[in-house]
């Protein structure tokens, strides 16, 4: 059985690696660019915002993991009118494996509602598939909102809600699908703890012994309310074991 992962640098790309390292599969990746360390991987070029590669580097592929994504640039060329190219030349995929972000279909984000536009895609494809969505990663937390402090104090919309789960867990639980077969839209997989950004970031200051405090405000808008009413987590879906505590932990370790 061989395996191609795509985004191979990404965050959730690289845990895929490390993963599928050292295992039976034979293990195909393709990026932009060749990441480093990729041992006895065979690494192809390809880019869906051109659509550049695709064909090679789906040639001798079974099952395709699709880790690849741009949220900020380009973002609608490669999730919706890449991607759509990229089903195209499936014909001969036997399992398609979707990452997916819980709640994109009550956040109203742009890059949500074109992952969302995806998975429809996907659905009215006749690719066999799995989609499997997941809750926020803890160093997209950490990095987004509590990375750095302004005159020592960490700002943050203090009532938004994150179940935030560590990436390797999640790129463990999508390599055990691999053997499962498709499964359509899978159930979601989520982090240990619902907290509030408030919570996280004195969680952050206290762990890592620091001066700061934290300032938190409301934003008004659908947006804010989507993630203070938590529309971005899953409470019946506590699946990753690893705490945004423990990932904090982990840094300084």
């Amino acid at each position: 059985m061989r395996i191609l992962v795509t985004g191979s640098t990404g965050q959730l790309g690289s845990a895929l690696l490390k993963q599928l390292k050292g295992s039976d599969y034979k293990v195909k990746i393709t990026s932009r660019r060749k990441p480093e360390g990729i041992g006895d991987f065979e690494w192809v070029y390809s880019d869906l915002l051109y659509g550049e590669g695709l064909e090679e580097a789906i040639k001798d592929v079974d099952i395709i993991i699709h880790a690849a994504t741009s949220p900020i640039k380009h973002s609608k060329m490669v999730e919706v009118s890449g991607f759509k190219e990229f089903l195209s030349k499936m014909e001969h995929i036997k399992h398609f494996i979707y990452p997916s972000i819980v709640g994109i279909e009550e956040i109203p984000f742009k890059y949500y509602k074109e992952k969302f536009e995806a998975e429809d895609l996907l659905k009215n494809s006749s690719v066999p598939h799995t989609i499997v969505r997941a809750t926020q990663f803890h160093h997209f937390v950490e990095n987004i909102f509590l990375s750095k402090s302004l005159f020592k104090r960490y700002i943050v919309p203090g009532n938004f809600k994150f179940q935030s789960v560590d990436v390797s867990e999640y790129a463990n639980h999508l390599t055990g699908l691999v053997e499962k077969g498709p499964q359509g839209r899978a159930e979601d997989f989520g982090g240990p703890d619902i907290m509030t950004l408030r919570e996280m970031a004195e969680m952050k200051i206290n762990i890592n012994n620091e001066t700061n405090k934290v300032l938190s405000f409301s934003l008004p808008g659908r947006l804010s309310k989507s993630f203070s009413d938590g529309k971005n987590t899953n409470p019946s879906r506590k699946m990753g074991k690893i705490t945004f505590e423990k990932y904090l932990s982990n840094r300084i370790h």
